[in-house]
């Protein structure tokens, strides 16, 4: 049951993580706009893939289940 006790808490936390930065996120200074993010804007075209975030989010997400899951 310990198991699952810790699954609902990693789950919990994510979800909390994910809804911070659902509410705050567009008023963080850094988030999107870091070295590494692909912006490409023409006339009629807008492309947006934020790599250097997206690997910032993954490192500290792995962290985060590194301390729970170990053993």
């Amino acid at each position: 049951m310990t198991g699952l006790g810790k699954s609902l808490i990693i789950i919990g936390i994510i979800i909390v993580i994910i809804g911070f930065f659902a509410a705050y996120g567009p008023r963080m200074p850094f988030s999107g706009k870091l070295p590494g993010d692909i912006h490409i804007k023409r006339e009629n075209f807008e492309f947006y893939f934020p790599l250097a975030t997206s690997i910032i989010v993954s490192v500290i997400i792995s962290v985060i289940l590194y301390f729970f899951t170990r053993r």
